[in-house]
């Protein structure tokens, strides 16, 4: 969930580095102090069972490994052996923890600043919106881009940051939402298909989206708040 600015850090503070079919990459029970992400080739990730060095998983390109020594400041939990050779790009502990934990430090801030003018959300205290600002995914999307399409399956909710979308239903435009506004609660609260769609109104929309999962987990004291807000589409 990092913003392109962080990305854009990170690759460029990673380094290449070319393995030889056998190489070991990281070894079990090591300190560590990178974590790996495979452009080429299909390492091999082995644990000791029984005191046996087996392979319990085979790694593709795009897969990253060797994250959890890094994110827990725990030994390497397994072993990871070039099958082939092989080419991974390299990203170092200090640059992984700097960037990471600062970006995680902005990027709360700055969405606690956004939720208070939330008119929802605008009773809960500062712990209930840190909560919900780590469980929002930033999503853009571009003038004329659905969002949501009427009729189909509903699993997210939406708070638009940037931005003016609409609603439709069938034809109809029905509603337009600005930042700080709200949608995609109906089809959560009643486990229904989407009442409308929405539409991108403006060059550009940036929203903050929540898994089902984390909308009734947190959310789920606003219900009421929230049932009021869905007659709007009646």
């Amino acid at each position: 969930n990092l913003e392109p600015k962080d990305m854009d850090v990170v690759i460029l503070a990673m380094v290449e580095r070319v393995f030889d079919a056998g190489a070991r990459i990281i070894t079990e029970g090591d300190d560590g102090e990178h974590l790996y992400v495979i452009e080429q080739g299909s390492p091999v990730c082995k644990k000791k069972i029984d005191g046996e060095e087996k392979v319990v998983k085979t790694c593709q390109p795009g897969d990253v490994f060797g994250e959890l020594a890094l994110l827990y400041n725990c030994p390497r939990a397994a072993s990871v052996v070039a099958k082939g050779d092989c080419v991974c790009w390299q990203l170092d502990r200090a640059t992984f923890s700097h960037i990471v934990k600062d970006a995680a430090v902005r990027r709360r801030e700055r969405y606690d600043g956004f939720l208070k003018s939330v008119a929802l959300l605008s009773s809960l205290g500062s712990y209930e919106r840190s909560q919900i600002a780590d469980a929002l995914v930033p999503e853009t999307f571009n003038k004329g881009e659905v969002v949501v399409r009427q009729d189909e399956p509903g699993d997210k909710f939406y708070i638009v940051e940037e931005g003016a979308l609409y609603a439709t239903k069938g034809s109809e435009r029905v509603l337009e939402y600005q930042p700080g506004e709200y949608f995609g609660e109906l089809a959560l609260l009643k486990n229904q298909p989407r009442a409308a769609s929405v539409v991108v109104e403006s060059s550009e929309a940036k929203v903050l989206s929540m898994t089902r999962l984390s909308f009734s987990k947190m959310l789920g004291p606003l219900q009421s708040l929230l049932a009021r807000h869905a007659s709007e589409y009646k």
